[in-house]
């Protein structure tokens, strides 16, 4: 089915560093968790570093399947493309095929195996994807993994102009390896956090997106975001399950205070996106993942300057990408696939 064109809002300077804070921040998240994923949990007083190893094993600051996989869904959204659209499904599906095959550091049980078998079937890289999850889900119980809300902040930024078509495409994107509806739901109420983050600089995005659910499914993630605003990360502690992954990221950000702007003390608001994704990997278990959902939302709210520098130069991974790399890709996306006189 065709769709018609969207607007892209224009984005002033502080927005679109705020849409270049996405993808990064969901890189610098997800490498900040990977040497402690599925290790014992660290405690308040113990800081996480970007120092490599887990389960990769990885270099100092590289990202993981979390960011690759958001990586080849940036590199059609960049283009300006329809994510709904079959046309960029197939490409992004063919994108996943290819890092499975040729750079894929890690990967989890539900997507390999979805991978695997689309990558037998006949038909069209997206169809045969999407028909390989289905029949996933239907066979198993255990079936809402948090793999596809890990990747999806990009989708945010590749339908800024239009919430009902940014819904659409966050369920299409999801579906491509999990069509179950705890995932689709999550992907589109991180998503709508992600668009209200970019364009108008708050969190508020999250319990807005409420509104874009099936209104039958509209109270219980009501209270769920209840439930993460009341207990700290570490509560929710089967984040493999894209509830409880989207619950510990949300209680990082929600129960991590914002610093009040004291200059002459070196205090700044920015610093709550550091406090945030410390706090994600603190959650334990699947902490990549938790940072990288978390740093996608912080990023789109605290903006690439809100990164900290150090962690913006050693960010890195496949398919040889830089934090630079990252920015681009996602100030594209969100400009409709144009560039800037801003060199971004």
């Amino acid at each position: 089915m065709a769709h018609a064109p969207e607007p892209h809002p224009p984005l002033d300077a502080r927005a679109a560093d705020r849409a270049a804070g996405v993808l990064l921040g969901a890189a610098v998240g997800d490498a900040l968790g990977v040497p402690y994923e599925f290790k014992a949990t660290l405690r308040e007083d113990q800081q996480p570093r970007m120092i490599g190893g887990g389960l990769g094993p990885y270099e100092p600051g590289e990202y993981s399947d979390d960011t690759q996989m958001q990586v080849c869904i940036a590199q059609v959204a960049a283009t300006g493309a329809d994510l709904r659209s079959p046309e960029a499904l197939d490409a992004v599906a063919a994108n996943f095929q290819g890092w499975l095959s040729g750079g894929a550091s890690d990967v989890g049980n539900q997507t390999s195996l979805v991978l695997s078998t689309a990558a037998r079937a006949p038909g069209s890289a997206g169809t045969a994807m999407r028909e390989a999850a289905r029949e996933y889900t239907a066979g198993n119980a255990r079936s809402a993994g948090n793999g596809s809300l890990m990747r999806t902040g990009i989708v945010a930024l590749a339908h800024l102009g239009d919430p009902a078509a940014m819904a659409e495409a966050a369920i299409a994107v999801s579906a491509l390896t999990h069509p179950d509806p705890d995932c689709a739901d999550a992907c589109v109420l991180w998503c709508s956090g992600i668009r209200t983050a970019v364009l108008h600089g708050t969190f508020d995005g999250v319990r807005e997106g409420l509104a874009l659910l099936p209104p039958e499914r509209r109270e219980a993630w009501a209270k769920r975001l209840d439930e993460a605003e009341a207990h700290p990360p570490h509560h929710f502690v089967n984040n493999g399950w894209v509830v409880h992954a989207l619950q510990a990221a949300w209680s990082a950000i929600t129960r991590t205070a914002v610093p009040e702007p004291n200059p002459a003390e070196g205090r700044f608001p920015a610093q709550h996106l550091q406090s945030a994704l410390e706090a994600a990997v603190r959650a334990g278990t699947d902490t990549d993942t938790v940072a990288a959902i978390a740093g996608a939302l912080l990023g789109a709210r605290w903006g690439c300057s809100g990164i900290p520098l150090e962690w913006q130069q050693a960010v890195n991974g496949w398919p040889g990408l830089t934090g630079a790399d990252l920015v681009r890709l996602a100030v594209l996306t969100a400009r409709g696939g144009t560039d800037d006189d801003a060199g971004w």
